[in-house]
């Protein structure tokens, strides 16, 4: 039997059990069984897996680029496209898992699953078939290049403990309206985004598994707003490591959800879906829901767990300043060739 005849097999046998459970909570009991998951001791360090979360059928163009990508990356293991939508056909998703996996132009396998619940908590849960010690959990409208990827893998690897991602937000408390409120600050952050979040394995077990009733409530919540499970993940690493999370710089990233692409429309199969193509959608009352979350998580968990840090890793320290050179302002140690 072929790979992708696995695959596909694989495929149905989760989507014909999905269908009868998909709008039902979800039920973490057998994901949680340490039995049934591997050894700590056993994962592969020197490579991760990417957990690419997918929802949006406009968006499958995109995710031949996307998945390739990651595919060709050399510290990648295997690529698994999680799909959450209960309603995406099963005949889209076995041909979208065909067609990803014979047109990658990389070595890692990529695989896609659907999701035994449309909650986004699910994309956070154990698997049994994950072989390396991290985990690269992804949107899929994020786009990024090999060498940035390696770089956030390097970064990981010096920092196993922590949370590393290329996007970050910020907790603050308002004083007027005496609530927690979801923010960009200049100079600091305590939260990194799922649109690029690399991290332990053994935290998808301590999110989903974890915490007792406190978690469950928590969870809760996520399911309730339909949004926030980031949120809860970095509060969730931040109550172990009394630390923030890291943020790195990427040489190039491209977000295609973001709602301030140009052609944006073209891209969407439905005008309406310009803002609002994934569960957590960017609608006005976005920011105040995400602070909602945060004053939520903190009433259930009975502590602010979230941790600020300060500042960004990068890769090159090289020159700032800029020279004109050709006609054109380039940074002053770059060669201009005309």
């Amino acid at each position: 039997m072929t790979t992708g005849q696995l695959t596909l097999i694989l495929l149905t046998i989760t989507s014909l059990f999905s269908s009868t459970i998909c709008h039902r909570p979800l039920s973490t009991n057998h994901h949680c069984n340490r039995h049934n998951l591997p050894s700590q001791k056993h994962l592969r360090p020197d490579q991760f897996t990417v957990l690419i979360n997918g929802y949006s059928e406009s968006r499958i163009p995109i995710l031949h680029t996307i998945t390739g990508i990651y595919s060709s990356s050399p510290s990648v293991a295997a690529v698994v496209l999680l799909w959450g939508n209960p309603n995406t056909p099963s005949t889209t998703l076995t041909h979208l898992s065909h067609n990803l996996s014979t047109s990658s132009p990389g070595h890692a396998p990529i695989t896609v699953i659907r999701q035994p619940s449309s909650s986004l908590n699910a994309r956070f849960l154990p698997r049994a078939w994950i072989s390396t010690r991290s985990v690269l959990i992804c949107d899929d409208d994020i786009e990024t290049d090999t060498k940035s990827i390696e770089f956030v893998f390097n970064i990981w690897r010096n920092n196993p403990e922590q949370l590393v991602g290329l996007f970050a937000r910020s907790h603050a408390f308002e004083l007027t309206s005496g609530a927690w409120i979801y923010t960009v600050h200049p100079d600091r952050y305590s939260i990194v985004l799922t649109k690029f979040m690399m991290m332990k394995t053994e935290y998808l077990y301590l999110y989903s598994c974890g915490g007792g009733e406190l978690m469950t409530q928590a969870r809760l919540i996520v399911d309730e707003m339909r949004n926030c499970e980031d949120i809860l993940m970095n509060f969730v690493v931040a109550n172990v490591t009394s630390v923030g999370p890291v943020l790195a710089g990427a040489k190039r990233v491209r977000d295609w959800g973001d709602a301030r692409n140009d052609g944006q429309r073209a891209l969407t199969a439905a005008a309406t879906e310009e803002v609002a193509v994934g569960l957590s959608s960017r609608k006005k009352e976005h920011r105040k829901r995400r602070g909602e979350c945060i004053t939520e998580f903190h009433r259930v968990l009975g502590k602010m767990g979230l941790r600020y840090s300060y500042g960004k890793v990068v890769d090159s320290v090289g020159e700032q300043g800029l020279c004109q050179k050709g006609g054109k302002l380039v940074f002053c140690d770059q060669q201009f060739f005309k």
